[in-house]
């Protein structure tokens, strides 16, 4: 079993693991490939024109994240193709369908690009051109291999004409993969050519010799080799989504029994099904299973007293019951009550967030989910999201309120830190209190917020611009709080704000608390966003091109509530690059 994804660089560490074993199997299968093309490998990923050239890595990983097999691709957006420079197995020995699967992801990429074509080299299958036969055999299986997707090689032309006539053995054919397209014209070919041989062999190709092959092409369109070994068996134009490209998704399925009945109580189930009803129209989600994680995940981010008081109280209270905290300890805080409902205020920052027996359960598997998500941008995924209800960004290293129990964000935050850099943005009508006193003293998590001023907005007593940070975590947190009404222009000022910081960070994961409570008539809100908007914020975050996790919070009007999660999920997917042209 193996599964593919995209490399898009060395920066985190199954990345770096990744691109490592793709430059060993260079070595050991191409010994012949310049330096540069090994050495080099990471640079080309992180530089996006390396050599005036785009690179897509593909590999085929096993369970154990060993790497079978690997693509590299050059994609010239000036030109508008793409060249196969590598394509090989881990070694001569493995099989099972990896060479297969990984030109066919490779199609699906250049065809996402919108390019003419995808163009290779082949060495001959001619023996007037290859004099080894036991080269020769292996040219002939390589050809017709291509040749079962359609790709073959262009004819009539001076390509093969050796560089050097001292050494005139095996010279390489241009082959040609149009996925899907009727014909190559001359015009495009020449361009491509002059491209492939001054950008890849300019240290072999003089000048002369590169004018004497353009021209060679005369025919119009290009003529390409008739089939020579095999019907094509998938010349069309590749549709599907591969598995990496779709976002994982992970839904708190346990939920629904987290449903306080009380008149008013707006944090209902019913937003869970509006939601997963709208964005499953998209097609472009791969739903993952939740994992049960520790509690002692949930203690790195939470005060672990509170957590066992939220697991004592709840499994104590009477099923269909709710005990709503009504007394707060301003003087003496250092001494809870021993009664343990009493202790509710002690924890809680609000008197309308209620415990009962099954908040603890429900709150866990929120966490569950957005550690399962975040685990899925391990393996390859670069977008999930946690389709969670309690929500969690108001709860705080030891306090509960605003609906939130346990901030599942910032335990996946926290998570993915132990990785490198992580930035968290708030997109909640609220401000995230919680994430905020999680991190405040951090500085490998940067937390932004652009939320309503504390003067008409919950929780009230936070969310200032001024509140920055302390000790190491000194400007490591953003709050961007706006006037009580705000359009979607005025909102997208604010998130280019917040983007710019995340930028100068540099996170290796980024973390979005999705409130979509911004939209127009949201009961907890006040501002006036449409769908439009949603979608427009979500290719905005999508453009920083970093590895995401969406942890849903809140968002509240039933009837606008799917088509604007959908949306944002829309630009998302689009804005990172995700979708294609």
């Amino acid at each position: 079993m193996f599964k593919l994804r995209r490399v898009y660089d060395d920066l985190r560490p199954i990345d770096r693991e990744a691109v490592g074993q793709v430059q060993a199997i260079l070595r050991a299968q191409f010994p012949q490939a310049p330096a540069k093309d090994v050495s080099g490998l990471p640079r080309r990923l992180r530089d996006p024109l390396a050599d005036r050239f785009r690179w897509v890595l593909i590999v085929a990983e096993d369970q154990r994240a060993a790497v079978r097999g690997f693509a590299l691709m050059a994609h010239a957006p000036d030109l508008n193709f793409c060249y196969l420079d590598y394509i090989s197995t881990a070694s001569p020995l493995t099989g099972g369908g990896i060479g297969g699967a990984l030109y066919e992801r490779t199609r699906e990429e250049a065809f996402r690009l919108g390019v003419l074509g995808l163009f290779m080299e082949c060495l001959p299958d001619d023996p007037a051109l290859c004099a080894d036969p036991a080269v020769l055999k292996q040219n002939r299986a390589r050809l017709r291999f291509y040749e079962r997707w359609g790709a073959r090689p262009v004819q009539g032309t001076a390509y093969e004409t050796p560089v050097d006539p001292a050494d005139p053995d095996c010279p390489p054919y241009l082959v040609y993969d149009g996925l899907g397209a009727k014909e190559l014209k001359r015009a495009d070919a020449k361009k491509v050519v002059r491209a492939i041989l001054e950008r890849k062999y300019s240290r072999l190709c003089p000048p002369g010799y590169v004018d004497m092959v353009v021209k060679s092409f005369r025919d119009d369109p290009v003529r390409l080799r008739p089939p020579r070994y095999a019907k094509a068996e998938s010349q069309a134009k590749p549709r599907q989504i591969s598995r990496d490209r779709r976002i994982a998704l992970v839904i708190n399925q346990r939920h629904q029994m987290h449903h306080v009945h009380e008149r008013g109580y707006v944090e209902a189930p019913v937003r869970m099904r509006a939601i997963s009803r709208e964005i499953g129209k998209l097609g472009i989600f791969e739903e993952l299973k939740p994992r049960r994680a520790s509690l002692a995940l949930i203690k790195a981010v939470h005060d672990h007293r509170f957590v066992d008081y939220l697991q004592k109280v709840c499994a104590r209270i009477e099923p269909g019951k709710s005990v709503y905290p009504y007394v707060f300890p301003l003087r003496n805080g250092a001494r809870p009550p021993k009664d343990l409902p009493v202790r509710a205020g002690y924890y809680c920052i609000d008197t309308f967030t209620p415990l009962n027996s099954n908040a603890f359960e429900a709150a866990r598997g929120a966490v569950d989910c957005a550690l399962t998500a975040a685990e899925a941008l391990a393996q390859g995924f670069r977008l999930a999201y946690a389709l969670v209800r309690p929500p969690g960004h108001h709860a705080e290293r030891k306090a509960f309120g605003g609906f939130c129990y346990f901030n599942s964000a910032a335990v996946a935050a926290h998570y993915l830190s132990a990785q490198g850099p992580v930035a968290v943005i708030d997109l909640d009508y609220h401000h995230g209190n919680g994430t905020q006193d999680i991190f405040y003293q951090r500085s490998d998590v940067l937390t932004c917020s652009i939320h309503g001023r504390p003067s008409f907005a919950y929780p009230y007593f936070s969310g200032f611009r001024e509140e920055t940070g302390e000790g190491e975590g000194k400007g490591c947190n953003l709050n961007l709080p706006q006037p009580e009404e705000l359009d979607g222009k005025g909102y997208r000022r604010a998130l280019g704000e917040v983007l710019a910081r995340v930028r100068r960070f540099k996170p290796l994961h980024v973390v979005v608390a999705l409130g979509l409570d911004p939209a127009k008539g949201d009961p907890t809100g006040s501002w006036s966003l449409d769908f439009k908007d949603f979608e427009d914020n979500g290719r905005m975050v999508g453009s920083l091109g970093v590895p995401t996790l969406v942890v849903q919070e809140g968002g509240y009007r039933i009837k606008s509530l799917g088509l604007n999660a959908r949306h944002f999920f829309l630009g998302l997917w689009q804005g990172a690059g995700l979708a294609g042209k």
